[in-house]
């Protein structure tokens, strides 16, 4: 054995090393779950599963604006009727960041509802059962994953400039010896691959006790097709009254732009004030969920970003709902209709508007 194969074999040990170190570490982090399979207790906590606290909140302006609690008084500006209860936590807490809105604009009651505490325990109490994954829980195996399939790919680019100098090298005319390229091209090919997957699987949120707690809600009520249902179960993608989406998913984007516009005002920090997020160090203060989809590609097509500058892990694969830290123009949705009591938010949509079961 000459200098090359003792480097090959050195690469080979390296990557191998290096991916059973990512798979144990993304074993060890895996959330545990004790005693019989955990269950989703309601559709809040469905809906935080398939899209965040902002999937949270959406289904609770659905629920709201359906009923004729909350109508549309101006371009994306609400109001309360008078003696409004709350049917829930999320409902409450969207009724207590209307009242506190300075203008009444829909981004803003999402933004400031996505952020109280009632809907913020809702992760927490999902986190508790292992259903999602803490933030920044995983952060050391995506930087771990990300780093292997970086340095396979250095590596095995540098593999061709050693493969030519090895030929040179070679004893002499007639001998052969296998090109250093060929030694290596398969550890490092599945050093990649290996590094990409674990990378990937480290940001999704959704364990796998979760995913299956959702896909048995989502079954349950599979023939619902009533919008606070449908919403709660698959973010905005699932809603499909015209009239709900032309309020509801600019008011995301628009919460999005706010998250950035925080982040912005903070130098682009990780953290706010007392708020956790899902950066590193996170542990040491209180948790902001901004997180969201399912990894099914369900999620909302508005964004669930709760940023203040928060560098959000986004769920694998999940829908156009994302993470939405980042920035995104905006334009919060005009309408000078509003949802009535009725039955149905637009007669167009043919989706009703009653209460869910």
């Amino acid at each position: 054995m000459n200098f090359f194969d003792y480097l090959a074999v050195a690469v080979w040990a390296g990557v191998i090393l290096s991916t059973v170190r990512l798979l144990r570490g993304l074993r060890r982090s895996q959330p545990s779950t004790l005693g019989p399979a955990p269950r989703l207790h309601d559709l809040s906590e469905a809906a935080f599963m398939a899209g965040g606290p902002g999937a949270v909140v959406d289904a609770a302006l659905v629920s709201l604006l359906c009923d004729g609690r909350m109508v549309v008084g101006g371009p994306g500006i609400v109001q309360v009727r008078p003696g409004v209860r709350a049917g829930d936590p999320a409902e409450r807490a969207v009724l207590q960041a209307q009242q506190g809105a300075p203008s009444g604009w829909l981004y803003q009651i999402r933004y400031a509802a996505m952020r109280d505490p009632a809907v913020q325990e809702t992760g927490d109490a999902l986190a508790a059962r292992g259903l999602i994954a803490p933030p920044g829980g995983r952060r050391a195996q995506y930087r771990h994953g990300v780093i292997q399939a970086v340095a396979s790919g250095v590596v095995l680019i540098l593999s061709l400039p050693l493969t030519f100098v090895a030929l040179a090298l070679q004893a002499g005319p007639g001998t052969f010896r296998v090109p250093f390229i060929i030694e290596v091209f398969p550890v490092l090919l599945g050093g990649i691959v290996m590094g990409v997957a674990g990378a990937s699987r480290a940001r999704q949120r959704i364990t796998g006790a979760g995913a299956a707690a959702l896909r048995d809600i989502r079954a349950h009520y599979r023939t619902d097709q009533n919008p606070y249902v449908r919403t709660s179960l698959f973010g905005l993608r699932g809603l499909r009254d015209p009239y709900l989406r032309e309020q509801l998913v600019p008011a995301a984007r628009g919460t999005r732009l706010a998250a950035a516009q925080a982040g912005a005002r903070r130098g682009g920090s990780g953290r706010s004030g007392s708020d956790g997020l899902w950066a590193a160090g996170a542990e040491a203060v209180p948790v902001v969920w901004c997180a969201g989809g399912d990894g099914g590609g369900s999620g909302g097509s508005g964004g669930s970003g709760c940023g203040s500058g928060a560098s959000c892990g986004s769920s694998g694969g999940g829908g156009s709902s994302g993470s939405g830290c980042g920035s995104s123009g905006s334009s919060c949705g005009s309408s000078s209709s509003s949802c009535s009591s009725s039955s149905s938010c637009s007669s167009s949509s043919g989706s009703s508007c009653s209460s869910s079961s």
